[in-house]
């Protein structure tokens, strides 16, 4: 059987996500004392974590790091499928990390979970810029400025020192 690249691209992206939604169904189910809300953020923290530590390998302190870190960002969700692009802000400290379509935003909405969404994506998102403050002692911040499960046009998230 021949299979493309992009088949087996899409079908694991599919099965990455279906893997997160039947983890998720498992922890809530084996861990009824904790609020899902607590049990779901820590798995996106842990994920944090990982990311921020691959992303301390490619990050260069020498240079704009709010450019880098959109970077990575964007280069991380586009590798999972998702509509993402990096939009350069007023100056070389200022980035936006846009997605304009996001398969994560489909699953959640299609399985009733719209509510877990935003939350789960601002925990990954506003955790690994956290560490990587932390481990190269700097100030970057981060903001959700818009989101799809809020009604926007794209999810937009602001980045900058």
């Amino acid at each position: 059987m021949k299979i493309t690249i992009q088949e087996k691209f899409e079908t694991l992206c599919r099965i990455t996500r279906s893997f997160y939604f039947a983890w998720r169904e498992t922890a809530l189910k084996l861990c009824p004392q904790h609020p899902p809300r607590e049990v779901i953020n820590k798995f996106w923290e842990i994920i944090a974590r990982q990311t921020a530590e691959s992303y301390l390998k490619k990050i260069n302190p020498k240079k704009p790091l709010s450019k880098q870190i959109a970077e990575s960002m964007v280069w991380s969700s586009v590798n999972m499928g998702e509509d993402a692009r990096v939009v350069k802000g007023k100056n070389e400290n200022e980035y936006f990390v846009e997605h304009r379509h996001c398969p994560w935003f489909d699953w959640h909405r299609r399985l009733g979970l719209l509510s877990e969404d935003q939350p789960g994506c601002d925990t990954w998102f506003f955790k690994t810029v956290e560490l990587l403050n932390q481990k190269l002692g700097t100030k970057v911040k981060i903001e959700t400025q818009k989101s799809l499960p809020c009604g926007g046009d794209c999810c937009r998230r602001r980045i900058w020192v």
